[in-house]
């Protein structure tokens, strides 16, 4: 059952976690109240982390606690697959693959040997000489490499370093449609949504798609769907209206606060460095409590109420995962806080919350 708490509660805890972490700045308490501006309650994402979490179990095998692929990464944009990727092994999946251009795959494959790397995705510029036929003939192998993967993942992240060349997106629409048809949940960010923005069809009415926006493209969304601009001042009913009016998806909307598409709030304070790349560790942390939540809804010997979305509770510990891991990178690092900092602290981040003994 996911607990929630007054957002009173939630402010004082987090005011002590800041004075704890942070000593007495006196401008940190005022950015944390700004958050906790909504009436609605804000979930207890530490109740939520706990919950989805498993246990460490040394009678599982390689891959039963989790298979993320990230789709995602061109000539220009590699750093964005390589955040998601690693995150998703440092919060704690067992494999995490990515399925990128050629041009991209050893530059990402030089960042860690850890990380599973598919060369095959195309772009315009490699297949400019090609007849009408030969593209479709491209097409479908790029297809086919990725089929051949699909039933082993348990969750794709789809649009980190995508870029926007035509081809490229056309290939990962059918991917997209794809993972629809084999039931794999699938996160989709950066240019997947400039994708799906265009292409409203891909995800509508998938239960296991997750968005997960930033405020402009929060924004080209509402403008899209609903044909009106983004209202601040209702803004957990218009959510749930655009997440409705897509057919049921779960919408994580990216801000000082992140909001979720049943209305639940996410207010952790994290850090006031907002160096990018932040949103691929959110997409792949997504990915991954996602995937675990999936699995323990479909343990028998759970008590896992079906009115939980998984969507909805990996959506929810992700979020405050990322906002804890940032906030005590930035004590270490201040003013040179990066992205990599924020993921070398997600497994303390979350060790201090579900202890591994």
């Amino acid at each position: 059952m996911l607990v929630k708490h007054s957002s009173s509660t939630v402010l004082r805890r987090q005011q002590f976690l800041v004075r704890t972490l942070c000593g007495s700045r006196t401008h940190l308490p005022k950015l944390i109240r700004a958050t906790m501006s909504s009436k609605s309650e804000a979930a207890d994402a530490e109740s939520v982390l706990r919950t989805v979490t498993p246990s460490l179990d040394p009678k599982r095998h390689k891959g039963q606690a989790g298979k993320i692929a990230v789709i995602g990464g061109c000539r220009e944009y590699t750093g964005a697959p390589y955040f998601a990727a690693i995150s998703a092994l440092k919060i704690g999946a067992d494999l995490s693959h990515v399925f990128c251009t050629k041009d991209a795959a050893p530059v990402i494959k030089s960042y860690s040997p850890e990380l599973i790397v598919h060369p095959v995705l195309e772009e315009s510029y490699t297949i400019s000489q090609f007849s009408e036929e030969e593209k479709r003939k491209v097409e479908d192998k790029v297809i086919g490499e990725v089929d051949k993967w699909m039933e082993r993942f348990d969750c794709l992240v789809i649009g980190p370093g995508l870029g926007r060349d035509p081809f490229l997106l056309e290939c990962v629409s059918k991917i997209m449609l794809l993972a629809k048809k084999s039931n794999v949940p699938f996160v989709v960010d950066g240019d997947g949504l400039f994708l799906v923005t265009n292409s409203i069809d891909l995800v509508k009415s998938y239960p296991l798609a997750v968005l997960t926006p930033n405020v402009n493209e929060y924004k080209r969304l509402v403008q899209k769907v609903l044909n009106c601009e983004v209202d601040e001042e209702n803004a957990g009913d218009q959510l749930r209206s655009l997440a409705k009016q897509i057919g049921g998806v779960t919408i994580l909307r990216k801000g000082k606060t992140d909001l979720i598409s049943n209305g639940e709030i996410v207010s952790i304070y994290g850090s006031p460095r907002r160096c990018g790349g932040q949103g691929d560790i959110l997409s792949g942390g997504v990915a991954v409590f996602l995937s675990w939540a999936q699995q323990l809804k479909s343990d028998p010997e759970r008590n896992f109420s079906p009115s939980e979305s998984p969507a909805i509770l990996g959506c929810i510990a992700a979020s405050g995962l990322l906002r804890k891991a940032a906030a005590l990178a930035f004590t270490k690092h201040k003013r040179s806080t990066l992205t990599s900092d924020i993921i070398e602290c997600l497994g303390e981040s979350l060790e201090d919350i579900c202890p591994a003994s």
